[in-house]
């Protein structure tokens, strides 16, 4: 991705230590997290240093490359995030390989240059669908920062840049990732707004949106996708106004052993989140971070192997 005209990815492995942009830290200011044990990157995964399905992933491996005790590595990163899948398949994916005696490093640098591949491949299978002068609205941060390079989500849209677009972002409450995307975009110089979560029905309603593409932390064998809280809601509303509803994700994100989304364990996280930015402090509240959207409402998946259509 680009970052001040230079090309960065969101995380890299250098001299020992896996090198993280802070997501938590940006638009403000963009700083260097350093993990140098699997337990940095557990806590890196858990407290959001590191977000979005594919990257976290990627953070994974590099955790499991730097672990002693693989067992109880991997036992300690499934525990961060229990949603998106491709933390579990990562994590996996390099048990398999140490099993084998691979070397680790070398297997988690593979392990990261497949996905970055498979989302460029999405953004090329994605851009077929995008017309010109496309009004697109996307939720939550589905960039490079959340897949290391090119990105889900906005992976069709970087690739689409010259087809005069523009783009609808969702603040995506309680974490406000909206604004993460709204600074990737503007690094590439595609036109956008940022608009509130409330406000996405009231643009689709008045015309003002051609498509949806959204990413994905989990799909369940019959479709249903899990995805940042407020997916579903979108899904709903793009159906209702004869909207086209994407989702992109690399196939590492498809979980075959859950047969519908009523069995994807949805994180909650800290009630905090939420309250941060109240003056004044209610009793309760509740943070769910994903929801599910069925297969009902979703018009095809983007993946790197090609568009799979779920309702024409």
């Amino acid at each position: 991705m680009l970052v001040g005209g230079k090309e960065m990815r969101s995380l890299w492995y250098e001299e020992g230590c896996l090198k993280l942009i802070d997501q938590r830290k940006l638009p403000a200011k963009l700083e260097i997290f350093e993990a140098r044990a699997v337990e940095d990157v557990a806590y890196a995964i858990k407290e959001m240093v590191v977000r979005g399905a594919p990257a976290i992933g990627c953070a994974a491996a590099y955790g499991m490359a730097m672990a002693d005790d693989v067992e109880k590595a991997a036992e300690l990163l499934k525990s961060t995030r229990p949603t998106a899948h491709d933390l579990f398949y990562a994590v996996d994916y390099m048990l398999e390989k140490i099993g084998r005696g691979e070397d680790t490093l070398k297997a988690a640098d593979e392990y990261v240059e497949s996905i970055i591949e498979k989302c460029r491949k999405i953004g090329e299978n994605g851009k077929k669908l995008i017309p010109k002068n496309a009004r697109i609205l996307t939720h939550c941060n589905a960039g490079a920062l959340a897949t290391v390079d090119y990105g889900t989500a906005l992976a069709p849209i970087r690739m689409a840049k010259d087809k005069n677009i523009f783009v609808w972002v969702d603040e995506t409450r309680p974490r406000l990732q909206g604004l993460l995307t709204a600074w990737e975009l503007e690094q590439e110089g595609i036109e956008y707004a940022i608009i509130a979560d409330n406000a996405a029905g009231y643009f689709m309603k008045n015309g003002n949106v051609d498509l949806v593409i959204v990413g994905a932390d989990r799909i369940a064998a019959n479709y249903d996708v899990a995805n940042k809280i407020g997916t579903y809601e979108k899904a709903v509303v793009a159906k209702e106004n004869d909207i086209p509803f994407y989702v992109a994700a690399p196939l590492s994100t498809f979980d075959e052993s859950i047969e519908d989304g009523s069995k994807i364990k949805i994180e909650e996280r800290n009630e905090e989140e939420v309250m941060s930015i109240y003056h004044w402090k209610p009793k309760k509240a509740r943070n769910p971070a994903f929801d599910v959207t069925p297969a009902k409402y979703i018009t095809a998946i983007i993946t790197e192997e090609g568009i799979i259509e779920v309702n024409k």
